[in-house]
Order: structure tokens, then C-alpha cells, then sequence
């Protein structure tokens, strides 16, 4: 590629993106950087009014851009908010599965041991990680269908590669995005379109509002002995920022990297690569 055809890889001026949990920490951060590149960005969230703090940069982009209500957990809602990408955009050519976490009730401690974990607590985090990945891509991947192009990129985690204590429905969960990344690009490429792509990128450890808890303690806000012990076991030292993810996202939209698919793309400060010793 010349310097040229890599600077135009990266102008997402025309490019519609649709961000599941997209009012998020880390979601928001890619939302404002492709609109900031030139996309045309769908924030779709169960808590839409969570974009508030996103709205200077989003509008100082200048690009194209809506907040609209989606449960991704309710196909109803899934495409009704796809339908409004269609009729705002005129087409969808990638999707973000953003939308995720875990939940206190699903992660043992002291005074819940692993053997008492609410059966209720363990499917919504399964459901939100994993049901919640597959039905927007239904949706999307419809439309990427129809048209013979198209990129979705999951958000998986490091738990995928090495499972963590304490989190086990959230670490099924994410290896459950994992293969379904793996799945869904064969699928894609083989049944529709083999320029459809199907990617994820799998954070490290990042801080958000749903694993604070277990990284900070609330009253002295200093790292929990769990905080301490990931800093210990990351080479960079640090926890990551959601400007940390911008890079991988946006060589994984676009055509720097068509030929990248079925890929799980860790982002984890060196964590993986870590023995320990």
C-alpha cells in the first residue's frame, strides 16, 4: 500500500457503524473516534442517556450520528434499532458488539462461594455476553448478507485465553464470543460473502464501571490485593485505557486488514505473555 491508500484505509467518510453498548467507557471512546474519522455512528444502548457525556466530541466531529434504545438481549429491540440504521444511513457496513460485563451476583467471594451463585445471576451474564452478541449479529449479519459485504467485530476478553478466579460465568461467557467469532466468520464467508469479516478484539484489563469493584477499593480508592496482583502480572504496568483499543478497532474496520478474519485480537498490556516469572 502507498501512503496514500493507507491514509484513505483509515477515512470512514461513508462508513456506517452501529455500536451495541455503545453509551459505554469503552465503546464510547471508539464511537467519537470514527465519528472524529468520519463515520456515520448508531450508539445503540439499553441506557441511551449514558452518550451524555460523549455528546461534545460526538458534535464537534461533525459526522452523522444518533443515540437510540436497544436491549440486546431483546430481538424486538435489536432490530428495531437496526432498522433505524438503515433508514438514518441507507445501509450498515459494520458492526461493534459492545455490549457486556459481569454482574457481584455472579462472581464468588467470601460470602458466596462458587457452589451458591445464583442460577439467575449466571444466565444474565451469559445471556448479556454471549446471547447478547448473537442476536445483533443476526440482525447485521442479514443485512451484510443482502449486500455481499461487511465488517462485525466482537468484544471478547483475555478470560477467553486464561480464565480468571472468581468470574466463571464471565469467563465462559467470553470464550463463548470467542468461538463464536471463529464460527461466524467461516460462516459468513462460506454461506454469503467472503469479503464479510468477523473479527473481535479481547481487552486486557481495563477499568469499567462493571469490574471497578473488584480492581479498587471504594473507601481508600486503592488497589484491592486482585487489583495489585494484575498490575503485578502486566508488563506495561498499567491498567488499560479505552484509547487504547482504537488502534486494533480501526485497522480491524478497514481495508488494512481485509484479509483478517476469524481473528481474537488480545489487547492486554503483555498479560498473556507473562509466565509470572
Amino acid at each position: 500500500m502507498t501512503y496514500q491508500e493507507i491514509l484513505e484505509a483509515y477515512n470512514f467518510r461513508g462508513i456506517s457503524v452501529a455500536i451495541t453498548g455503545g453509551a459505554g467507557v469503552l465503546c464510547g471512546e471508539l464511537a467519537c473516534t470514527l465519528a472524529e474519522c468520519g463515520a456515520s455512528v448508531a450508539i445503540l444502548d439499553k441506557r441511551p442517556d449514558g452518550s451524555e457525556r460523549w455528546r461534545d466530541r460526538l458534535e464537534q466531529s461533525q459526522s452523522p450520528y444518533f443515540v437510540e434504545y436497544c436491549d440486546a438481549l431483546d430481538k424486538e429491540s435489536v432490530d428495531r434499532a437496526f432498522d433505524r440504521v438503515t433508514s438514518e444511513f441507507g445501509k450498515l457496513d459494520c458492526l461493534i458488539n459492545g455490549a457486556g460485563g459481569n454482574s457481584p451476583k455472579a462472581t464468588t467471594a467470601p460470602e458466596l462461594s462458587f457452589f451458591d451463585l445464583p442460577a439467575e445471576a449466571l444466565r444474565f451474564v451469559f445471556d448479556l455476553n454471549l446471547l447478547g452478541t448473537i442476536l445483533p449479529s443476526q440482525a447485521a449479519g442479514r443485512m451484510m448478507a443482502e449486500r455481499g459485504e461487511g465488517i462485525i467485530l466482537n468484544i471478547s476478553s483475555m478470560n477467553a485465553f486464561r480464565p480468571l478466579t472468581r468470574i466463571p460465568a464471565y469467563s465462559a461467557a467470553k470464550a463463548g464470543v470467542s468461538n463464536f467469532t471463529q464460527w461466524l466468520a467461516v460462516h459468513m464467508a462460506q454461506e454469503y460473502s467472503p469479503t464479510i469479516r468477523v473479527n473481535a478484539v479481547a481487552p486486557g484489563f481495563f477499568l469499567t464501571e462493571q469490574n471497578r469493584f473488584l480492581l479498587i477499593d471504594s473507601e481508600s480508592e486503592k488497589l484491592t490485593a486482585r487489583g495489585q496482583a494484575i498490575i503485578d502480572h502486566t508488563p506495561a504496568r498499567r491498567f488499560g485505557e479505552p484509547s487504547d483499543l482504537i488502534g486494533a478497532v480501526l485497522w480491524l474496520l478497514s481495508p488494512a486488514s481485509s484479509f483478517v478474519t476469524g481473528v481474537v485480537l488480545p489487547i492486554d498490556g503483555g498479560f498473556q505473555a507473562f509466565s509470572g516469572v
